[in-house]
């Protein structure tokens, strides 16, 4: 069992429904800080907030839990995404479905193998039924590249381009207040232009974290 539905000692956590993912201008990115725990007990996850300090995606896994499927929940627990290590495929490579679906996957993303290209992490691809079920409406022929992830996930410092080589989404490291102090690799933010959704982003992370992190509780 992978999704947690929240009980009643977190009330404080799942009382309001989700805010809105909207930045407060049409032309700004929004920003998210991640943070890589599960707030429950014997979990392992990831727990998102606004730029207003507000709870919106959360991932509650238990440690022996099963460990080829990840949800993405909203702050009240309802699956947003649900991520599925892809069986009997060479390399690393999941599929990504809306909601508890387990039928016509959205799109899928599959680790690179570096040989030329030794900045690339991952692409993001087609799952070759176009319109809805991709990441964007604007999505290309089936099972074509959508979207390319470059950077060091180690690091903290990874963007995500279209087809266009246009920015969608990057993940930053995040500083402390005054003086700029480091917060380390367990925070950091998630930057995500406004035309980009938010819920695809954070299974990109979700999905890095499966590829290049330290997250053993997720790995076969």
């Amino acid at each position: 069992m992978t999704k947690i539905h929240p009980s009643s000692a977190s009330a404080s956590i799942t009382a309001a429904p989700t805010p809105s993912l909207v930045s407060e201008s049409p032309n700004e990115a929004v920003v998210l800080t991640v943070w890589t725990k599960s707030l429950l007990f014997n979990c392992n996850g990831f727990t998102v907030y606004d730029s207003k300090g507000n709870l919106v995606y959360r991932v509650d896994n238990y440690i022996a839990g099963n460990k080829g499927e990840i949800v993405l929940m909203d702050a009240a627990g309802k699956s947003i995404l649900t991520i599925r290590r892809k069986r009997l495929s060479l390399g690393d490579n999941w599929m990504v479905y809306d909601g508890d679906t387990k039928v016509n996957p959205r799109f899928s993303v599959k680790k690179h193998v570096k040989i030329l290209n030794t900045r690339c992490l991952a692409r993001v691809m087609s799952s070759g039924r176009g319109g809805s079920e991709s990441p964007s409406p604007k999505s290309s022929s089936p099972s074509s590249t959508l979207y390319e992830i470059e950077g060091s996930y180690a690091q903290r410092c990874c963007v995500v381009y279209d087809h266009k080589r246009q920015r969608v989404a990057e993940i930053r490291r995040k500083e402390a207040g005054i003086g700029g102090v480091s917060l380390g690799g367990d925070v950091f933010r998630l930057v995500v232009e406004p035309h980009f959704d938010t819920s695809v982003a954070m299974a990109l992370v979700i999905l890095l974290d499966q590829m290049f992190g330290r997250s053993s509780s997720f790995k076969r």
